[in-house]
């Protein structure tokens, strides 16, 4: 399972973006602590959750260096905020009103007199400005002039068994900026690893899936296998193909003709281009045109050690394909990141919303809620914003490991995906059965248990919860809006009595055992590089699915921009638009058997048979109506057409 491809991000967060406490203070009104010097604004969200007395090692090196982007928070935060729900609201008067990436700059974005007080405010504390965008203003300097900024002192503090720099006190900037901070990043130096818990080594090293197969859910049976939940069971499908899901999520003619998607994540693979054209000739997909498959990539790489940049090949690979196999006709910008770290892929993202550059965007990345810090929300949920405005949707996978408890000990959701202002895709098991027609989904949650010695039952059945998923209640950002009316009180308010964001919105495929094929250039034993097909899932295979589906339904509402899309995702809920996916859909546990190869490309090192369960998430559960696997539901037949009624006002 290519996973939530995760992607060391240095750090992440989102609350709901954070209102500048500006007010008395920013008219020069005296406070009671006016000895301490001209009024400040704190930035909220800058000292994180770890920094705490308890962890303090004291006080960090004078000398040492820190690198630190200032985010600027435009015009007016409030207001942007207001207009991005206005435009994505179907019951707004202001539906579908979209301005231009200029018009959304010049009437929310930061005005040349704030980018000079900030930047003139940074220099007289003695830091020097390496880099000024619309977005942020980037500083380096020492810790004495850091301090001296931004009002607070810097501690080394144990965060694990490594430490790591971070304010003592929450961050502030002098209240005669106006509120012209929307916040600072990089104060705190923990890098915020996620791992990469996929079972697909880097696509630099072949892998290959071992048969027997279904050729479609149900057509093999492993008759010579023990039973499971009392039955005989199917071999795992060989991987989907876009006819298959096209059929499964309702494309009926549909193509994405005239649509512009995009997608992100970090590097970019030296032979996507050869690779998709490829797969699409295998698998009966149209041939690109000319310019409909093109990559923006940044002029340097970083961090790929840290980062295990070929490990991303593969990703960009598997949402390329998987976008042009459901909406053939759609063109696909691929937008690469500098490395895997929360800076850059804000930067590819901020690329996308400052050029417009699709009304679509797929992201298979993503790291856990823990490693949030507020003030990376505030920056990411601006930019969401700023694309909402634009009539711009993104979508993220909601993560593999179900509940994250057996991940990382704690019950959890991923990030962005938590986000307000993004749609959340969570993954289900799909079975297509034969002549592509659609049998049934369960909620993706694998449990594996592998064949005995004496091949004649599984061992531990039906054994440990691999991969699911990811879902559930987040601890940071409130209930949104568009959630209000059909998210179950018992889940909104799982961790207290406050209603907060639940994930995910929607679902698709995502289970590697009912996965999709994918191809691409690999390296061989023998050294040699060579285009390669296997079978992959995991919520990086859902979010460019619902993407691609997104594309078709633009184009069946005459190609005008869905944008922020939960609204109208919760809109629909309940309707026919959704086949409501629950854990048993047939009345009995379901089960595939699956046979690898012990070395990932042949049975020279001997095969591994297992049984896989199916609707098994961890502690997560999919049940009728809206649950924190599937969120709503996944598309039918007829969701794609139903956005033809809705244009907009």
């Amino acid at each position: 399972m290519r996973s939530n491809r995760a992607t060391m991000r240095a750090g992440v967060s989102m609350a709901a973006t954070l209102p500048l406490l500006a007010g008395a203070l920013a008219l020069g009104i005296p406070t009671a602590n006016a000895a301490d010097g001209p009024s400040r604004d704190t930035l909220t969200g800058t000292k994180p959750a770890w920094a705490t007395a308890k962890a303090d090692k004291g006080a960090s090196s004078d000398n040492s260096q820190v690198s630190a982007r200032v985010y600027l928070a435009g015009r007016n935060a409030a207001g942007l905020a207001a207009y991005a729900k206005a435009v994505s609201d179907p019951n707004s008067a202001s539906y579908g009103k979209y301005l231009s990436a200029k018009q959304t700059q010049n009437r929310f974005g930061a005005t040349k007199a704030q980018v000079a007080a900030v930047t003139s405010w940074l220099k007289s504390a003695g830091l020097k400005v390496t880099g000024t965008t619309q977005h942020y203003v980037s500083v380096t300097g020492d810790v004495a002039a850091a301090e001296k900024a931004f009002g607070t002192q810097l501690h080394n503090y144990a965060k694990g068994d490594k430490t790591y720099r971070a304010p003592s006190k929450t961050a502030s900037a002098p209240a005669a900026l106006n509120g012209a901070v929307l916040t600072v990043t990089g104060l705190d130096n923990a890098p915020h690893k996620a791992t990469h818990d996929d079972t697909l080594p880097p696509p630099d090293a072949v892998f290959k899936n071992a048969g027997p197969f279904s050729s479609y859910y149900g057509s093999n049976t492993a008759s010579t296998l023990p039973n499971a939940y009392g039955k005989k069971i199917p071999y795992a499908v060989e991987g989907y193909t876009g006819k298959q899901l096209r059929a499964a999520y309702g494309a009926g003619k549909r193509t994405g003709k005239g649509v512009r998607v995009a997608i992100t994540d970090a590097y970019a693979s030296p032979t996507i281009a050869f690779d998709a054209a490829t797969y699409a000739k295998k698998h009966g997909d149209s041939a690109y045109s000319s310019g409909q498959l093109r990559q923006v990539l940044p002029g340097t790489y970083t961090q790929t050690e840290a980062c295990g940049a070929a490990g991303w090949y593969g990703e960009e690979t598997l949402d390329v394909e998987a976008v042009h196999a459901v909406a053939p006709d759609a063109s696909i910008t691929y937008v690469g990141a500098a490395s895997c770290f929360d800076n850059d892929l804000l930067d590819s993202l901020n690329k996308i919303v400052d050029n417009h550059l699709a009304d679509i965007v797929s992201n298979s990345w993503g790291d856990i809620e823990a490693n949030q810090t507020p003030d990376l929300a505030a920056a990411y949920d601006q930019t969401f914003q700023f694309g909402a405005v634009e009539g711009i949707g993104f979508y993220f996978s909601s993560g593999d490991n179900g509940d994250e408890v057996a991940n990382t000990g704690t019950k959890q959701v991923d990030t962005p995906a938590n986000s307000a202002w993004v749609t959340a895709v969570g993954g289900t098991s799909l079975a297509v059965g034969k002549g592509d027609k659609y049998q049934f989904e369960t909620g993706w949650g694998t449990e594996k248990a592998s064949l005995a010695a004496d091949g004649k039952s599984w061992t531990g059945f039906p054994g440990a919860f691999t991969s699911g998923a990811g879902g559930g209640t987040s601890k940071t950002v409130a209930q949104p809006f568009y959630q209000k009316a059909v998210v179950p009180g018992a889940l909104a308010k799982a961790n207290g009595t406050t209603a907060m964001r639940t994930v995910p919105d929607i679902a698709a495929v995502a289970d590697p055992n009912t996965g999709f094929k994918v191809g691409q250039t690999q390296t061989f034993p023998d050294g040699s590089q060579q285009y390669s097909e296997y079978r992959i899932g995991g919520t990086s295979l859902a979010a460019p699915v619902i993407a691609a589906v997104q594309a078709l339904a633009q184009e069946a509402r005459g190609g005008k921009a869905i944008g922020f899309a939960n609204p109208s995702i919760y809109a629909k809920y309940g309707s026919k638009a959704y086949h409501d996916v629950t854990d048993t859909p047939t009345g009995s546990e379901l089960a595939v058997a699956r046979v690898d190869f012990a070395n990932s490309i042949d049975a020279s090192g001997g095969l591994l048979t297992s049984v896989r369960s199916l609707g098994k998430d961890s502690s997560l559960k999919a049940v009728r109506g809206y649950d924190d696997v599937t969120g709503v539901g996944t598309p039918t037949s007829g969701y794609v057409e139903s956005y033809r009624s809705q244009h907009g006002h």
